[in-house]
């Protein structure tokens, strides 16, 4: 059976790097595919024996509001269809258009471009429930790679259970479905020994676990998550995120993500980890 990726999402959040990517990976991509025409380009494909097919579709295609329903039908037919959205912050999106000088596909002679990028994100607003989003905002592009070859490998017949810590200093993910805030936890930053390391390591797993409130803490998120889990199972849905975050991303966050991961992976989950601050 065919797997066909689509890649959509806001202009310059990083779809170019991630079609590349997949190509890399082994996928036969085509870019900027009209919306209209993805089902008879699956059907071609199919017939010609291509097993791992990526496409990109965004606000230059023509028919975009149909993109749902054409999806449905392909995955109704037994297609094995996975959706990326990608997205990142509007101040984000404005430094990269600024940065490389290039114009937005939306923009006009009476559009800014930060008008530009509002628009685009309302016109895309359906897509983004489709199925897995990622916030590039503060990802380099080979975090970006690693990311997607994470995703493709996956088994996606279920839930995909994703942690992910972050730094609240540098923004909360838009990516995620539920944000814990670990900061009125103590802090291994303002232990020398422990401020270069990161929540991966042993003296800072010790320090931590010294600490009553951080097992109470853990204790709470994990039966929050675990008890909801089953209703977006029931919902069908294909992702779901769960963002932990401390306030520079490198301790206490990292921490959680691993523990949590962990536990549920234990439990026979299908898991993800995230560290967006880490290199």
């Amino acid at each position: 059976m065919m797997q066909l990726v689509i890649v959509t999402g806001l202009s310059g959040s990083g779809k170019s790097i991630v079609l590349k990517a997949l190509e890399d990976s082994g996928y036969y991509c085509v870019d900027n595919l009209p919306a209209s025409l993805l089902q008879e380009t699956a059907k071609h494909l199919a017939e010609a024996g291509r097993r791992s097919v990526a496409v990109s579709i965004d606000t230059r295609s023509t028919a975009l509001e149909s993109l749902p329903g054409h999806i449905k039908q392909l995955q109704d037919e037994g297609l094995d269809v996975q959706v990326l959205f990608l997205e990142s912050s509007a101040e984000t999106l404005v430094k990269r258009f600024s940065e490389t000088r290039r114009r937005h596909p939306l923009s006009s002679d009476v559009t800014t471009l930060a008008e530009s990028i509002r628009l685009e994100r309302e016109l895309l607003g359906q897509l983004a429930s489709l199925g897995h989003r990622i916030d590039t905002s503060d990802l380099g592009p080979n975090t970006l790679r690693g990311w997607v070859k994470d995703f493709v490998s996956l088994d996606h017949s279920g839930l995909t259970l994703l942690f992910a810590s972050f730094g609240f200093k540098h923004g909360i993910p838009l990516d995620a479905d539920y944000v814990f805030d670990v900061r009125c936890l103590p802090n291994p930053h303002y232990d020398p020994v422990l401020k270069p390391l990161t929540g991966r390591d042993k003296l800072v797993v010790e320090f931590l676990e010294q600490q009553e409130a951080v097992h109470a803490m853990y204790g709470d998120i994990r039966q929050f998550v675990g008890n909801w889990l089953p209703c977006f199972v029931r919902d069908n849905r294909n992702y779901l995120t769960v963002a932990i975050g401390c306030t520079g991303g490198q301790h206490r966050s990292v921490y959680f993500v691993e523990r949590l991961a962990a536990c549920f992976k234990e439990q026979g989950q299908r898991v993800l980890v995230r560290h967006r601050e880490l290199p």
